[in-house]
């Protein structure tokens, strides 16, 4: 069990995204078609945070064309090149699925000062 608790450790980024939930984020995402490779931005609001340690993951919210969109991301994955805080929210909860019932200035979150 020591064994992949140091194989965990030497995979674990060095300088690991600090995220929290109700901050809206710009993911850089990599992405690899065929031989080619690009980098994607994916902005919206984190909802969630879950698990600890390699395993540790965010999930963050966006609203495009009318369609709730998710997307979970791996704080350690390697195709995670950058993450930029955009604006840090002022939140009283550890989760936010409520803001998937709520449209347009009601699924705002309020800006920590």
């Amino acid at each position: 069990m020591d064994a992949l608790k140091q194989i965990a450790q030497a995979s674990m980024k060095k300088d690991a995204p600090v995220v929290n939930v109700g901050d809206t984020v710009k993911v850089h995402v990599q992405i690899t078609e065929g031989d080619k490779s690009r980098i994607q931005v994916f902005e919206g609001t984190v909802i969630a945070k879950k698990h600890g340690g390699i395993s540790e993951t965010f999930t963050v919210r966006r609203v495009a064309h009318g369609c709730g969109i998710e997307r979970v991301f791996p704080v350690h994955s390697p195709a995670v090149a950058k993450v930029e805080v955009v604006r840090s929210g002022k939140v009283r909860r550890a989760k936010l699925y409520y803001l998937r019932d709520r449209v347009g200035k009601a699924a705002k979150v309020k800006e920590a000062r």
